[in-house]
């Protein structure tokens, strides 16, 4: 870790972070995909973490998993019906930092249903770019289950089970810059 102070305002480094997801497809292997359109906005206070705020949206539309079929159908009605929802939110209600790292909880938003979640990160450190900037760096995770905001779409396999799993697994790695 560094001795930066990393308490300020930040701005979400699209190009050196990923909001991706991980889903159990038909029993025997797992599908991983990702975001492409997505921002997010951060305070931190590193003294009262408590006082920190996180701000993210995501537009389900631009989900890339390698299959145009498969983004195609997950874009659909079927899941995550992105022309009558074309934005998914995350606003944080609590914020708490740890030995361990930082709890996020807060509310997120898929299809019109907001739920509550708390998401683990951990920090990856802080540095002074060589442009001048302080970046922020975290990695979290969270297993959710889909179906509690609406996305129950599925088909039964001939051998037992479903094609798509109730459990999906969040994945984001977080790369932030300090507004100047």
């Amino acid at each position: 870790m560094s001795d930066i102070d990393i308490t300020g305002d930040y701005t979400l480094d699209t190009s050196h972070s990923r909001l991706g997801f991980v889903a159990r497809h038909a029993v025997v292997t797992k599908v991983r995909g990702q975001f492409g359109s997505w921002s997010a906005t951060a305070h931190v206070d590193a003294a009262n973490p408590s006082a920190s705020s996180v701000t993210v949206t995501i537009d389900p539309a631009s989900v890339s998993t390698g299959s145009e079929d498969r983004d195609g159908h997950l874009v659909s009605a079927d899941f995550f019906d992105a022309k009558q929802y074309p934005e998914w939110t995350f606003v944080s209600t609590d914020v708490a930092k740890s030995d361990d790292g930082w709890a996020i909880t807060g509310d997120l938003t898929i299809k019109g249903v907001t739920k509550p979640v708390t998401i683990e990160f951990t920090e990856n450190g802080s540095a002074k770019d060589p442009f001048g900037n302080v970046r922020v760096g975290f990695e979290g995770e969270v297993t959710l289950n889909r179906k509690d905001w609406g996305l129950t779409w599925n088909a039964a396999l001939e051998t037992g089970g479903v094609l798509v799993s109730d459990k999906i697994k969040l994945e984001l790695d977080i790369s932030a810059i300090k507004n100047a």
